[in-house]
């Protein structure tokens, strides 16, 4: 598995912790470092489920600069997919964290304890 990271997040700083706890063998991605291209957050969107604004942080600064509360101009639907995801690439402070991707070939936005057990469990 591999779990996507921004070292300065508590929540990411507490899934490595379980996943250590836990003896689990993963990989790990400082997604502000070595940035996932396009193709990359399709690929996690698909195994998560779910679509680009909802692992998008809106409250960050770069969010309310390029102005996504605005669904007008970020319209949340299948016309504005690649856009959001464009947007996730070029500022990958956006991306919500941690993400696990399973070995199962799903992924998990994990957030919490008993995310990152559903995580290990797959």
């Amino acid at each position: 598995m591999e779990i996507w990271i921004n070292p300065a997040c508590s929540k990411c700083r507490s899934a490595l912790s379980l996943l250590d706890a836990e003896g689990a063998d993963y990989t790990v991605r400082r997604y502000l470092e070595d940035v996932p291209s396009a193709d990359e957050i399709r690929a996690v969107l698909d195994r998560l489920g779910l679509e680009p604004w909802d692992i998008t942080r809106t409250q960050e600064a770069v969010a309310k600069e390029l102005g996504l509360a605005d669904r007008a101009a970020w319209p949340r639907d299948a016309s504005g997919r690649e856009r959001w995801i464009t947007a996730l690439s070029a500022h990958p402070k956006l991306i919500q964290r941690p993400i696990i991707t399973a070995d199962d070939g799903t992924a998990v936005v994990a957030r919490s304890e008993e995310a990152v057990r559903d995580a290990l469990s797959r």
